[in-house]
């Protein structure tokens, strides 16, 4: 009774409106119009929003209101950071870390939630982006191999999305025109009795998943790229190459899938990424050459300019594109940053630059690399 009497007492209630009163007056910066502070905050740089969110509750309450998550969109106060997907060798711990691709700094991004505490391998997942949205999926694992989780990067948090219609691990996933396609894999990991050709897509802002054209074939996890309205998936040759290379092509506009051509299937030799429409790859043997595929004759050519730096780079690599830029992050974490210019005579060419990772990164190994907006 004398609780209730208390949360009913008419004084304590106006206390809390006057409180609330006064909080929503507070200007955002002392001195500044909040027009002019909201514009400050705007430019705040990620990944340290959960440390701005406690400055007070007009700083929380501003930077968690969708408006201000859709002006920073809108006016593109953007940057580049490389989100790798790590295991550590020895533990067999996983986690995502982020880099600032300007300041050369790392951050740890919180653990995904614990239906991925205990999968057996970080390649068992399969991630996607959607880079200016600032968004990162990572799909199967867990109890079912159903789960779908994504990262926003503006919140710095994981939250759920509509678990995926088939149950599938190892399989390659990709942003096609702003829907995640998961396509093929393994329904348990164990073995080709227990592969699948199904393939889905999720469509992120009404959350569900439709069923699209089956693959015409069983491809085992390799490499994919996405090219406009296609995605391109691929076995490829694998070290000690002992079988030919298979692909398929999957076209959006006709959910209908074709062969792979010969000269990209047999050429596609390592990891690979788009940029600017054009398929790149950073070969998986040799010295580790780049090369570019010729649409025209079907062929690949060698990329000159510098070699990817050998003693800083070691197998395995992830690899992803954005804009003018390749990024390959190595074992270590170590990342090269590869920018490719494009001559008159139609050859490209590439200059690295070498981003070392802290002593904390050296037995880690990455599994998957995206560049968000953020």
């Amino acid at each position: 009774m004398a609780n209730s009497e208390t949360t009913s007492n008419p004084n304590t209630i106006d206390q809390q409106q006057q409180e609330q009163t006064r909080t929503k007056s507070q200007p955002l910066i002392p001195g500044l119009p909040n027009e002019i502070a909201e514009l400050c905050l705007l430019r705040l740089p990620y990944p340290y929003h959960a440390l701005y969110r406690s400055v007070s509750s007009s700083w929380n309450r501003t930077i968690t209101n969708p408006r201000f998550l859709f002006s920073k969109q809108s006016l593109s106060i953007s940057s580049p950071y490389l989100f790798v997907f790590a295991f550590n060798k020895s533990t067999g711990r996983i986690q995502w870390q982020a880099l600032d691709l300007s300041s050369g700094r790392w951050f740890v991004l919180p653990p995904m939630p614990n239906s991925f505490a205990n999968i057996s391998s970080p390649h068992a997942l399969s991630c996607a982006s959607i880079p200016r949205q600032g968004k990162l999926f990572v799909l199967g694992g867990g109890d079912s191999t159903r789960s779908a989780v994504v990262y926003t990067a503006l919140t710095n948090r994981w939250s759920f999305a509509s678990p995926m219609l088939s149950p599938r691990t190892y399989f390659v996933a990709g942003n096609l025109d702003g829907k995640i396609m998961a396509v093929g894999g393994s329904l348990d990991g164990i073995g080709e009795a227990t592969t699948t050709t199904a393939v889905e897509s999720y469509d992120p802002e009404s959350d569900t998943w439709r069923e699209s054209e089956k693959l015409p074939m069983v491809l085992a996890k390799y490499d994919s790229a996405v090219i406009g309205k296609e995605m391109l998936v691929t076995e490829g040759w694998a070290w000690p190459f002992m079988f030919p290379p298979v692909g398929q092509v999957y076209d959006s506009d006709e959910d209908t899938w074709r062969e792979m051509s010969g000269g990209m299937r047999e050429g596609w030799t390592g990891a690979s990424a788009v940029i600017r429409d054009r398929l790149f790859l950073i070969s998986e043997h040799g010295d580790f050459p780049m090369k570019v595929y010729s649409s025209e004759d079907d062929t690949w050519r060698f990329v000159s300019g510098e070699k990817l730096p050998r003693k800083s780079m070691r197998r395995p690599f992830a690899v992803t594109g954005a804009d003018d830029r390749v990024y390959v992050v190595a074992g270590g974490l170590n990342v090269a940053e590869g920018r490719v210019s494009e001559g008159q005579n139609g050859e490209f060419s590439v200059e690295w630059r070498i981003i070392t990772s802290p002593q904390s990164c050296t037995q880690f190994s990455p599994a998957s690399c995206h560049v968000l907006y953020v």
